[in-house]
């Protein structure tokens, strides 16, 4: 589905001229990975990032992807809203407020808010095999999801739309709309805060690696424990739609995968039962350090919105937890900040890009954010010698478990260096932010709008036209 850039008459916010639509004639076809064999121009770069976010329009919500990602994917869709501040800034809010009309009653957003349209054997799994119906928070009367989340990339996003609308036509209307998500984006921390971490540790508690970061070696140790029961018969969908399965998790890691799916819903999708009985408990410091980012965003718009003092005060409290959280979960020797795996009681020390997580925190003590800067830019991660462009990729090179092919294994994900990027930026280290950004827009001008790419040959991976990645480029071209 095509729709027209917007003017400023109409949005209150007037494009760049690199993004405004390019002719008909111009369009070939829908884009793939070999469409950029040769670099573009910036001007060409931003053309077609503004083109993937139009093919994957679907009249309020945006396709993660075409083929690979039929739904809208919660934190895929706030990357989608910052990329549509550029192009049309009433159209992001829009994405992010159909989002949340999916939220359920305890404040959870859900990872996936599925199509109707797509069919359940477009993507594997469908509605039927989540079940959520079986949980009483569960929303009714609107899009069927899943039973988990993503990390909390919401209030980044609207804050950022928020920067784009002020001084414009729109920024009244814009504010209105932030009036009305203001309570569902503190419902939605408030369940983070209190649902994910009733030790009250400050870290946040992932239940499943589809709540964010998949197959990561992060994972592995707890999934080896694993006692996999009867998995239903599937079909997996998603390695129709890329060239090589190897880019792919594992077979095992999806029997794994489905099995705590299965306990989720034997569970009721419930919180409480979930952290007494359940087998996949990882305190995860790179979702609580994007949360940081998330709470010191929702402070921004609690003065655009006229937000209490007691809510102000709520909030501050969230990041202070999670502050301390984070700097417990720090190995003093090392510098690196490890998830904790609650089944084992035990720091998770692998070497993945979550290791720098203080990035993120801006306000975090700025010898905290020192060290994670000298991991950042050291020969285990952004650094090593071999790497096509000096970006941070999702494992250490260092590391046996590293694959520079597959998924979160070694591949570099622009939606993440974008995070580090921020992070840098808000933080004050604007030369290396600045670094950073010019490497990431390099890759893109070769890779194109790929899902994740080979660090080593820039070879790119995944799934082609990906909304988040085309939305990060539109905003770096915009920063």
């Amino acid at each position: 589905m095509h729709i027209p850039v917007s003017t400023e008459s109409d949005t209150g916010h007037r494009p760049p001229a690199s993004f405004a639509a390019p002719p008909a004639q111009g369009m070939a076809g829908p884009v793939t990975h070999a469409t950029y064999g040769t670099a573009l121009t910036e001007p060409g770069l931003g053309v077609h990032a503004a083109e993937v976010l139009r093919t994957n329009d679907m009249g309020g919500w945006t396709k993660a992807a075409p083929l690979l990602y039929p739904h809208q994917w919660s934190w895929d869709s706030a990357f989608v809203s910052i990329g549509w501040a550029q192009v049309d800034v009433r159209r992001a809010m829009t994405e992010q407020q159909r989002l949340f009309e999916a939220q359920w009653r305890d404040g959870m957003v859900p990872q996936i808010v599925f199509n109707p349209l797509a069919g359940p054997e477009s993507y594997f799994p469908d509605p039927a095999r989540w079940a959520v119906e079986v949980s009483p928070e569960a929303p009714v009367g609107v899009a069927e999801t899943s039973g988990i989340c993503q990390p909390p990339v919401h209030a980044i996003a609207v804050a950022r739309i928020w920067e784009v609308a002020s001084g414009t036509a729109a920024e009244e209307d814009v504010r209105a709309q932030l009036r009305e998500l203001f309570p569902k984006l503190l419902a939605w921390h408030r369940y983070l805060a209190e649902h994910r971490d009733p030790s009250a540790s400050g870290l946040v508690t992932t239940y499943h690696p589809w709540e964010g970061i998949d197959n990561s070696p992060r994972w592995d140790g707890v999934l080896a424990r694993l006692e996999v029961g009867e998995v239903p018969p599937y079909t997996r969908r998603d390695v129709q739609h890329v060239a090589d399965a190897g880019q792919r998790p594992t077979n095992a890691h999806y029997d794994r995968f489905l099995w705590l799916l299965e306990l989720l819903k034997r569970y009721r999708y419930d919180d409480a039962v979930i952290h007494e009985r359940y087998p996949f408990l990882v305190k995860d410091v790179f979702f609580t350090s994007v949360l940081i980012m998330a709470n010191r965003a929702l402070l921004e718009i609690a003065d655009v919105v006229g937000a209490t003092q007691a809510q102000r005060a709520t909030i501050q409290g969230w990041i202070d937890r999670a502050r301390a959280g984070v700097a417990a979960a720090t190995d003093p020797a090392s510098g690196m900040t490890y998830d904790v795996d609650l089944g084992a009681d035990a720091p998770i020390e692998v070497a993945t890009f979550a290791g720098m997580s203080a990035l993120l925190d801006a306000d975090a003590p700025s010898a905290r954010r020192a060290r994670a800067r000298s991991l950042f830019d050291s020969e285990d991660f952004a650094g090593h010698p071999d790497l096509r462009w000096a970006m941070l990729p999702s494992t250490s090179p260092r590391e046996e478990c590293f694959d520079p092919r597959n998924y979160w294994r070694g591949p570099v994900w622009p939606i993440v260096n974008w995070l580090y990027w921020k992070g840098l930026q808000d933080g004050g280290d604007t030369a290396r932010a600045a670094a950073l950004r010019e490497a990431s827009l390099d890759s893109l001008r070769h890779v194109g709008f790929a899902e994740y790419f080979d660090p080593m040959t820039g070879e790119a991976l995944g799934s082609a036209m990906q909304s988040w990645t085309a939305a990060v480029a539109l905003d770096w071209l915009a920063s």
